[in-house]
């Protein structure tokens, strides 16, 4: 059975994550992606404590998908260190899993 992992970034607006979103399901690097926010983030950077607005985008991939996933998060992203996070999925849906299987081209 395949491994199924969700993958989560953030973007400073709403086009960007919807750019983001659609880069990564156009190129088959993952299935589905969900775009939700604005949610505030407070961070450091840079020695600084920073908050800001963002959208936090998820995508619905395989493990095999994940490191061609990654290159489009970060040719597409704007943000110098952008967050990208891969979360396993330890179960689901075998139907739900079979079509983000099947959406998803192999590496």
């Amino acid at each position: 059975m395949d491994h199924f992992v969700q993958v989560v970034t953030t973007a400073d607006s709403r086009a960007a994550a919807d750019a983001l979103a659609a880069a990564g399901v156009e190129a088959r690097a993952a299935a589905c992606a969900q775009v939700d926010g604005p949610v505030t983030s407070t961070y450091r950077w840079q020695g600084a404590v920073e908050t800001a607005e963002e959208w936090r985008i998820t995508f619905k991939t395989s493990a095999a998908a994940y490191p061609r996933l990654e290159g489009v998060i970060r040719e597409n992203h704007s943000y110098d260190v952008p967050e990208i996070l891969c979360l396993p999925v330890t179960a689901g849906h075998p139907a739900y899993l079979a079509w983000v299987a099947g959406e998803v081209e192999p590496g």
